[in-house]
């Protein structure tokens, strides 16, 4: 398939829309707990600049430090692709970018990877790859 429509392509549109609107307010009571619902306990987070986490917990404590009211996460539009993943779920793949808060520049865009998991109880990240960080 082509990645940009169909059903399955909508619904992990919508659910990194619920990720990164709580990722994104998550100065706010309740919204980065919120965001870390998303994600498996052992989820493993690749980014290029910053290394690698291996956890829920220490992945959410670093967006609490150095996300939560400093920038906010832009899909870039037209970039999202999704793939299904046999008897397990989906890849997502793009472009976004990031935002100072307070000066309201966005002056850094990345490639990214997350892979979902479907299971009965829904739908869960289990790896994120956010790589190739450059000027916007």
């Amino acid at each position: 398939s082509s990645g940009t429509r169909g059903p399955l392509f909508e619904e992990v549109q919508t659910l990194d829309t619920a990720v990164f609107d709580a990722f994104n307010t998550c100065d706010k009571p309740g919204q980065l707990q919120k965001h870390g619902s998303y994600f498996a306990d052992d989820v493993e987070f690749y980014h290029d600049d910053g290394g690698v986490t291996w956890n829920r917990r220490d992945m959410l404590a670093n967006t609490g430090k150095h996300v939560c009211g400093h920038f906010t996460r832009e899909l870039m539009p037209g970039s999202l692709r999704v793939y299904p993943i046999k008897d397990f779920g989906a890849i997502e793949q793009g472009v976004h970018r990031f935002c100072q808060i307070a000066t309201g520049s966005c002056d850094g865009a990345a490639d990214f990877v997350i892979v979902w998991r479907k299971t009965a109880s829904g739908w869960s990240i289990t790896r994120v790859l956010s790589y190739g960080h450059r000027p916007t």
